[in-house]
């Protein structure tokens, strides 16, 4: 398969996301795919995209480490008519691409400042149909946030609008929970690709001399060039080569030439720094990404200064880690002088070469196998399901006049969990209601605290305890024939009280009887009781009602709930849709009447997860109704009702 792959990207300060993103780009170009690499950073030299398209937008940077405040070409603030331009022209790329898979370099993880630029884009390609693979793309190391609510909202983002995040380093070296706080869903999205080497070539071997100073390609870098050349002095008997990054303005570039000892060259960066490394003794650094992808593939023995300012902790931590392993020696950025980097280049020179490290490189080839394999599995799923019958049966409807809802209903929430988490956010990023039935004797507060604020999902009441009170040989019911009418009643009056106690403004008035089977002589009760509305399983009946009582039920259950208890047979679920949409056309069933889904997510496996979401995204490239949970209910016409 050939893919249209779009990543798109932002680097702020340095170069390194910009020069990751165009890596994977390439590799993505020579597996066969067509690659769009979208840049929103200061233009930098890339070198051969290998066929990838390349485009940039209006540029954005930063100074120093305020991240805040973000800069034009001009070094002035950014209006709100430079961002426009920005998501514009980036929204454009999203439709002229159409790509299969969308990559965000970074977000959600960061690149807060540009949040609006990357939801934007988000919203835009999950409308699209056949909507695209969506990852994230990350290094080994991120900076969290100190607020938890941005960890939050940085999970929540994730969980709504991804299908995975694919994570540049390898987790035997360092897994991300050490550097990011992981909840268990963000977890199963992770991908681990091993580190994204730039240029996987192989290196030629020569007898080695020398020392290499680098600082990669921001102004930060500075005072590690001072403090080498200070060195350097120290250490006359070896040549020295200080390559300083374009981020250093020229006056001070020439003056760090002109303070050069005679064994030392200044000059600026080179694209053959790393044949560099491979014929040096000794290299000389901070502790970014790519550079220290370099030094491992060359095997040279590494002085890391990491970069610290501003709280940055991320080149600390992978500099701690590859000293840990006898892979480098560490200098703080505090604690830089002449004599600490001297003291480290002599501890480096008295140790051997440390080769190449049992550590995954290969992160570019894998980024793309990763998403190959991603791909497959969905396309493969995907067309297992055949979804003509029910297309068949929305065309006649739509031929006949007769427009079909639908609407979603959730069975068994108590609290807030990983698994409520995926259903709100896959309801989220279809863009559907959901109505949650809550056990109000085991309903939680955290229930409560979650659907605040969330302005699509809804609770109902789900019976008392969720008791089963039929005999063994009869089906399951809690509020059946088995019991007094005036007991049943008690609990539903209670199991409102508590429901709303807890849920308060959240919960909508509707009894939802536990197994979907309830006495007909408790309906008419219930209207007293202060419930507005019930909701059972199966088409209900238009010659039974029950005055002032609304009754919409749901009519597609996805599991196997007698046999493996995953999801069952999808072409049966795909004829029972159809069938529900042919009895509205045909007058079988009341056409006033939504279909409703039923799931109960604290039982889905990943297939159950996978037929919903590509049930939503059939039925919403079909352009089906989904109907709003408070509207559906507050219908207060005479609603008949199936027992």
């Amino acid at each position: 398969m050939r893919l249209r792959v779009l990543i798109a990207v932002t680097h702020l300060l340095g170069a390194g996301h910009l020069t990751r993103a165009a890596a994977l780009a390439r590799a993505f170009a020579l597996a066969g795919h067509k690659a769009t690499l979208v840049s929103g950073g200061r233009p930098g030299p890339l070198g051969d995209c290998e066929r990838a398209k390349f485009v940039q937008l209006p540029s954005v940077h930063i100074v120093g480490t305020d991240f805040k405040t973000l800069l034009n070409e001009a070094e002035e603030p950014v209006e709100e008519a430079h961002l426009a331009e920005r998501r514009a022209l980036l929204l454009d790329q999203l439709r002229i691409t159409r790509p299969d898979v969308l990559i965000t370099e970074l977000f959600p993880f960061g690149r807060r400042v540009l949040a609006d630029e990357f939801t934007a884009l988000l919203h835009e390609a999950r409308r699209m149909r056949p909507r695209p693979l969506i990852l994230s793309s990350i290094r080994d190391i991120l900076v969290a946030p100190t607020r938890q609510d941005r960890i939050r909202e940085a999970h929540d983002r994730l969980a709504r609008c991804y299908d995975a995040v694919l994570v540049h380093g390898d987790p035997q070296l360092i897994p991300l929970g050490a550097s990011w706080p992981l909840d268990e869903e963000t977890k199963s999205l992770l991908r681990y690709t091993g580190y994204v080497d730039e240029d996987p070539a192989p290196l030629d071997r020569h007898p080695r001399t020398g020392i290499v100073v680098s600082g990669g390609s921001s102004a930060a870098s500075l005072p590690l060039y001072r403090a080498a050349l200070e060195a350097a002095r120290g250490i006359s008997d070896r040549s020295w080569r200080i390559l300083v990054g374009r981020g250093i303005g020229e006056a001070d570039f020439r003056s760090l030439q002109t303070d050069a000892p005679a064994h030392a060259t200044v000059e600026r960066a080179r694209t053959d720094f790393r044949a560099l490394l491979a014929r040096a003794e000794v290299s000389v650094s901070q502790a970014g990404y790519n550079t220290v992808v370099d030094v491992l593939r060359a095997g040279v023995r590494p002085v890391l200064v990491p970069f610290e300012a501003g709280n940055e902790t991320e080149q600390r931590l992978r500099a701690e880690t590859l000293k840990a392993l006898d892979l480098a020696e560490i200098v703080s950025e505090a604690d830089l002088s002449p004599e600490r980097l001297i003291a480290a280049i002599a501890q480096a020179l008295s140790r051997a070469p440390t080769g190449t490290p049992p550590v995954s490189l290969d992160g570019a080839r894998g980024s793309v196998a990763i998403t190959e394999r991603l791909l497959r599995k969905t396309s493969a799923l995907h067309r297992a399901i055949d979804w003509s019958r029910l297309d068949e049966a929305l065309a006649r409807a739509e031929d006949r006049g007769c427009p079909i809802g639908f609407w979603w209903r959730d069975d068994d929430a108590v609290a807030h969990t990983p698994k409520l988490d995926r259903l709100l956010n896959l309801a989220d990023r279809y863009e559907v209601g959901i109505g949650l039935a809550a056990i109000p004797e085991a309903v939680q507060q955290s229930l409560a605290d979650r659907l605040q604020g969330h302005e699509t999902a809804y609770a109902l009441v789900h019976g008392w305890s969720h008791a089963n009170h039929a005999p063994l040989d009869e089906k399951k019911a809690e509020f059946g024939t088995h019991r007094p009418v005036a007991t049943m009643e008690i609990e539903a009056a209670d199991g409102l009280q508590k429901a709303r106690a807890c849920l308060g403004e959240r919960l909508l008035p509707v009894f939802v009887p536990p197994w979907n089977r309830i006495a007909p002589e408790l309906l008419p009760l219930l209207p007293g009781l202060g419930y507005q509305a019930v909701s059972t399983f199966r088409d209900r009946d238009r010659h039974r009602n029950v005055n002032d009582l609304v009754q919409i039920n749901t009519h597609l259950d996805p599991i196997d709930w007698h046999g493996t208890r995953s999801v069952a047979d999808s072409n049966a679920l795909v004829a029972q849709l159809a069938g529900a949409v042919e009895r509205r056309i045909d007058g079988a069933a009341d056409p006033d009447e939504p279909i409703g889904l039923l799931t109960h997510h604290l039982v889905h496996d990943e297939p159950i997860w996978f037929f919903c979401e590509q049930m939503l995204d059939h039925l919403l490239r079909r352009k089906v109704r989904f109907l709003q949970i408070p509207r559906l209910f507050r219908n207060k016409s005479r609603i008949m009702v199936e027992l």
